[in-house]
């Protein structure tokens, strides 16, 4: 998750540096904003660069980005979704995750730079590497030198700017990059969307279906209800729903089926021995009265 609140006010910002006046400084991120290079980036401020801070900085175009600390609404939304995407890699086995602290480099076509590319390191909150990318994430790797296939970003919305960092630079970023799908989350519901890479090269919406379902391409099976990434349902509770009964708690699902059926088949013995038992005390009570009427009748005839 992104891990420092940005302290600045962007426009008071510029306008301090205009005036020349000393800006402000985010004391929890003091080199957000600095110009490095990336050989800087990756030597100094990729991995936990202050040992007494909790900071982590991604690296766009020469420029340092410190990453927002979430609320705790956006936390609770990102470790549900992570759950469920944890649990549909464990029974789908087709992909690692990568999340939090991890980086991946994009180099974008841009004209408005002399070499003609734009650089950016970004680490997504949850980042997705299928198994058949064409870049291998080896195990001692601390970062990924591919592109993921799918990036989830928790939307960080303590600033317009970091709002628009999330819904449109990195909306653009990744599409460039092509990242096939980039879903951003948002418990408040104003900027949370789900995007699919175009065969133009431009994101489309993912759109639900009629049942509310949105579907990952990259990920087969992988699928949720919109509305439940407002209301973050139980685990168990989702894998007795049809929608994510396919990789959400299996053993569950299968061991509450069995109960369920074994307990179905006992009750219906016990409806079917109920019925024999007063089968056959309507017989025996038939037999009583056959015997008690021959024996009237006998007495009669005696």
């Amino acid at each position: 998750m992104e891990s420092t609140t940005r302290l600045r006010d962007a426009p008071q910002e510029q306008a301090e540096q205009a005036n020349g006046r000393p800006t402000r400084v985010n004391p929890l991120a003091p080199d957000d904003g600095r110009r490095v290079t990336k050989e800087e980036y990756w030597a100094k401020w990729y991995e936990n660069p202050y040992p007494n801070i909790d900071v982590s900085y991604e690296w766009n175009n020469g420029i340092l980005e410190a990453k927002p600390l979430p609320t705790p609404l956006q936390l609770d939304l990102y470790n549900w979704f992570l759950d469920i995407l944890r649990r549909y890699v464990e029974s789908h086995p087709i992909a690692r995750l990568i999340n939090l602290e991890t980086g991946f480099s994009l180099t974008m076509p841009d004209s408005k730079e002399l070499s003609g590319i734009r650089e950016a390191v970004r680490k997504p909150d949850i980042g997705v590497v299928l198994d058949d990318n064409p870049i291998l994430w080896r195990i001692t790797d601390r970062a990924f030198k591919g592109v993921c296939n799918l990036c989830v970003e928790a939307v960080s919305d303590s600033t317009l700017a970091e709002v628009r960092r999330d819904t449109e630079e990195k909306k653009r970023d990744y599409a460039l990059a092509g990242v096939q799908e980039y879903f951003i989350l948002d418990p408040d519901d104003r900027y949370m969307r789900f995007y699919r890479l175009g065969a133009d090269g431009r994101y489309e919406e993912i759109r639900p279906d009629a049942e509310g379902v949105i579907r990952s391409r990259v990920l087969p099976g992988f699928q949720f209800r919109r509305r439940d990434l407002l209301r973050l349902p139980d685990m168990k509770n989702l894998a007795l729903d049809e929608v994510y009964a396919g990789y959400v708690l299996p053993e569950y699902r299968a061991a509450v089926v069995r109960a369920d059926t074994e307990a179905a088949a006992r009750q219906k013995a016990e409806e079917q021995a109920t019925t024999e038992a007063v089968a056959r005390r309507a017989a025996e009570e038939r037999a009583q009265a056959l015997e008690a009427e021959l024996a009237r009748l006998r007495q009669q005839l005696s």
